[in-house]
């Protein structure tokens, strides 16, 4: 238990006054590896994916959305707890205990965090969580909690994950996942998962009655690899000649339709218009070597930004980002001035819904709910990130491997290596691709803002010293 962060072990969740009896319906769609340039609506001129921008027309985009880590487990973590997840000793995919225990890792998230699904549960939502979960359970780790320990009621999830759940095979990962037992497990097709997460979230919706609802769907269809059909793929060949980009759009266009089916269910069952739906992305695109290895470009876009999957560079960290919530969230408007981030998600949404936070609970993300509502603002503290510190997973192209730390202020982006080293100065609002190191010619900055990252990265590094 981390008497630290939680001073408190009991906790009630109380009304705001002045919100309105009927409370939100929140569901939130987190995808895999999806790159900030993939829906349409966010630039992607080559494939469509009409109900992502139909989320988009419907309600607001927002063009400054960060999550808190370049990889799926951390990033999970900081959206989950609103926390940094260096607090929870997750700052990288979670794997077998070996490699945990090498780059300094627990197996999995400790219950106390209070996951966002406790606290709506404990407010009396009906909760689910359908897909990837990776937060622990997997390979050679058994004794992780199961989603019911951090407050869903229901749960179906992938190999990364323990009780009910879908595995693509008996072999790899999968197979391990097999053999740890707990839960029903279903062989499936992975091109079918979404669909069949997608159907699981749709007969909830069906269930929850006149209850309040806590929808987690986090499709991995579009997390390599992509295993589409070889006819639903070759449907993309007068597009691309990359054989695994037609894949990736094979696999993008069919997440989109099963998005559709939830979204169409949450309108004919005239639940859509108290519904807050979000959408966004765990990190950037993937980056893996053996792309480049046979002359080809990986797939999955990070749009105007540099950088993909497990970097610090903005193409593996800003995520499209969209809200909706008929009659509260303005429609067809983006926000282009607001920096928010997956860890504000937790305090923003208790607000949203009327909430207070637990009593004593460290936060790191701030509420940012006027701004969801429609309300720009400036950010007027730095957010950090961390990745790679410790050692774990590098970019494929050596061009995208970034220092270990980083830090935005206002436009300014700051990047450095925990021993000071490799420094780079970025103004955002020139320089987006994050190509002219500004260092040399702002020194007194540059002194400033090494101070504060290492300053943050020595108070998160303290946790890797003390037990849990």
């Amino acid at each position: 238990m981390r008497h630290f962060l939680l001073l408190v072990s009991c906790y009630l969740l109380l009304p705001i006054s002045g919100i309105a009896a009927d409370r939100p319906n929140i569901l939130i769609l987190f995808i895999d590896d999806m790159g900030y340039g993939d829906p349409s609506s966010f630039g992607n001129e080559l494939v469509s994916t009409p109900n992502i921008d139909r989320l988009a027309t419907e309600g607001r985009r927002f063009t400054n959305f960060y999550v808190n880590s370049p990889i799926c487990s951390a990033s999970r973590v900081a959206l989950s707890t609103g926390q940094y997840q260096q607090r929870w000793r997750i700052q990288s995919h979670l794997a077998s205990r070996k490699q945990n225990e090498e780059r300094k890792m627990v197996h999995f998230l400790e219950p106390s965090a209070i996951h966002t699904a406790q606290l709506f549960q404990d407010a009396g939502y009906q909760t689910a969580h359908f897909g990837k979960w990776h937060m622990g359970g997997g390979r050679d780790v058994d004794d992780a909690p199961h989603p019911s320990a951090y407050g869903f009621d229901e749960s179906l999830v992938s190999f990364e994950g323990l009780d009910d759940r879908l595995l693509f095979g008996t072999t790899g990962l999968n197979g391990a996942s097999a053999k740890l037992g707990q839960g029903n497990i279903t062989q499936v097709e992975k091109r079918d998962m979404t669909r069949i997460y997608a159907d699981h979230a749709i007969d909830f919706l069906d269930r929850v009655g006149d209850e309040p609802f806590y929808l987690e769907l986090f499709p991995n269809d579009v997390h390599d690899q992509f295993l589409p059909t070889a006819e639903d793929a070759a449907k993309f060949a007068p597009i691309t000649d990359n054989p695994e980009e037609q894949k990736f759009f094979a696999v993008l266009t069919e997440m989109d339709r099963q998005i559709g089916r939830v979204l169409d269910h949450l309108e004919a069952t005239e639940l859509d218009d108290n519904t807050i739906v979000i959408f966004t992305s765990d990190n950037g695109a993937t980056d893996w070597p053996r792309y480049y290895k046979a002359g080809i470009e990986p797939p999955g876009s990070s749009g105007p930004f540099f950088g993909r999957k497990w970097s610090l560079y903005e193409g593996g960290i800003r995520m499209p980002f969209i809200i909706r919530w008929p009659d509260h969230v303005p429609a067809q408007t983006t926000d282009n001035i607001s920096v928010i981030a997956a860890f504000d998600m937790q305090p923003s949404l208790l607000n949203l819904a009327g909430l207070r936070p637990p009593a004593g609970k460290l936060y790191d993300g701030r509420d940012r709910s006027a701004i969801l509502l429609g309300e720009p603002a400036l950010r007027d503290s730095p957010m950090f990130w961390e990745f790679g510190a410790f050692g774990g997973i590098q970019p494929g192209k050596a061009e995208h491997i970034s220092p270990h730390l980083a830090m935005r202020l206002g436009n300014w982006k700051f990047l450095i290596n925990p021993d000071g080293s490799g420094a780079r100065l970025h103004d955002l609002s020139t320089d987006i691709r994050e190509r002219t190191n500004l260092t040399a010619s702002h020194p007194a900055l540059v002194a400033s803002l090494t101070e504060r990252t290492l300053k943050w990265w020595s108070e998160m590094s303290a946790y890797y010293a003390r037990d849990l």
